[in-house]
């Protein structure tokens, strides 16, 4: 088996991280039982790039068991756990290549030595196999029943390939499910961006004022975790509506231009480029924490920055003190790159359980139905997003009313009214 991992030896205690979060996996453990008897995968070849955790670890194992012939390459150079990696190989039998901190030309050649393995279908998260694909590989396209996308900023970049034409096969934004995007998004990014910000800082939160940039679903689960350790949450956007509902729940909004003079804390989560740019860096107070937790490091303008700084120095684990002429110093958590991962483990496995759930499920579903499925971005199945659903209620012990067929027959009817 070829492989690519940082080193074999860290495989033990992988393996112990990996059945530590598949604990807290009921729905995927339910769906990998069902996996292992009917094996819906059978013959299939999964190419994955995804974010090497424990829990993507869990999901990995479940698609194996459901007969397919997995590969796994990361997501982001700086979330690879390196001792999953290597019990993934070691325990699993599922050929990885992913290294913690690996520079920008040994990530592309990791996705290249996946998209090698002729995958029938693709799982990302951020975009990087499919567009790579449709780059340089699309000899490959005849080859693939379709794709699915875990992040808000994948989706993103596969509607624009839609719309110009150039998406060559059915891609399902896994991202759009209820079960994902109102929990992973909300629940998961909020609690381990946090998570990653203390322990790259130790800084206390109450008390400071902390900018939210974006308030999409893991603007809201940010704030309202920033919240509840007593901050006092600014929230910057550019969509009326959303800067309306911001303001609604609570939160003073803003322009970034006015939010950074004050800021202790700023954290992105938009998936746009240059949401902290140079004119912002100019106007932050001495001591300003600046953060992202957006797929990509291009949130935040990092080479202006650069530019702009007399001198630079790491004075923590993840932290990069930026001293500017004027002798104030920002400072850049985990070189731009997702805090949460970089500097943290990620989202906790109960709701990674349902986002991997779905992905599951939409692997199977792309092998039943494929032939009937366009170039295009699909959302997710309402009945697969509710299966998922009732699982995890089912997993967590708790039972709900169903609908009477009188009031059925109610809500389908047109005739009855006051």
């Amino acid at each position: 088996m070829e492989y690519h991992v940082k080193d074999l030896s860290l495989a033990d205690k992988g393996k112990l991280r990996i059945e530590w979060a598949e604990k807290d996996m009921p729905v995927l453990r339910q769906i990998r039982e069902k996996f292992e008897k009917e094996k819906p995968l059978k013959g299939i070849t999964i190419g994955a790039c995804l974010h090497v955790t424990t829990e993507t670890a869990n999901l990995m194992i479940t698609l194996k068991a459901g007969g397919a012939d997995v590969y796994l390459t990361a997501s982001n150079p700086l979330s690879t756990q390196d001792d999953v990696a290597a019990a993934l190989v070691k325990y699993f039998d599922i050929p990885t290549f992913a290294i913690h901190g690996e520079d920008t030309d040994t990530y592309y050649q990791h996705i290249k030595e996946v998209l090698d393995r002729k995958p029938n279908i693709t799982m990302d998260d951020g975009g990087d196999l499919i567009s790579t694909l449709h780059k340089e590989r699309q000899e490959l396209i005849p080859n693939i029943y379709g794709g699915t996308e875990e992040t808000t900023t994948g989706v993103i970049r596969f509607k624009a390939m839609e719309k110009d034409g150039v998406l060559k096969f059915p891609v399902i934004a896994v991202n759009d499910a209820y079960t994902k995007h109102l929990f992973d998004n909300r629940y998961g990014t909020g609690q381990s961006t946090i998570d990653g910000i203390l322990r790259a800082t130790n800084r206390l939160l109450a008390g400071s004022v902390f900018v939210v940039a974006g308030y999409g679903w893991c603007g809201r689960g940010l704030a309202m975790r920033a919240e509840g350790m007593g901050a006092e949450v600014i929230v910057t956007e550019v969509d009326p509506l959303k800067a309306l509902e911001a303001r609604m729940d609570g939160y003073r909004v803003m322009p970034m231009i006015e939010a950074a003079k004050i800021a202790d804390f700023i954290v992105t989560v938009t998936g746009n480029i240059n949401v902290v740019d140079k004119h912002h860096f100019e106007v932050m107070k001495d001591g300003c924490i600046v953060a992202n937790s957006g797929h990509f490091d291009v949130e935040i303008n990092l080479k202006a920055l650069r530019e702009m700084a007399v001198s630079q120095r790491d004075v923590r684990e993840n932290v990069r003190e930026y001293r500017l002429p004027d002798g104030r110093n920002i400072y850049i958590l985990a070189e731009g790159r997702l805090v949460n991962l970089a500097a943290a483990e990620g989202h906790p496995a109960a709701v990674m359980d349902m986002s991997f759930a779905n992905q599951a499920l939409s692997a199977e579903y792309l092998v039943k139905n494929y032939k009937k499925l366009q170039p295009k971005v699909y959302k997710v199945p309402d009945e697969l997003d509710f299966e998922v659903a009732k699982l995890k209620l089912n997993a967590m012990g708790i039972e709900i009313d169903e609908l009477t067929p009188e009031q059925v027959e109610y809500l389908s009817s047109w005739e009855h009214g006051t």
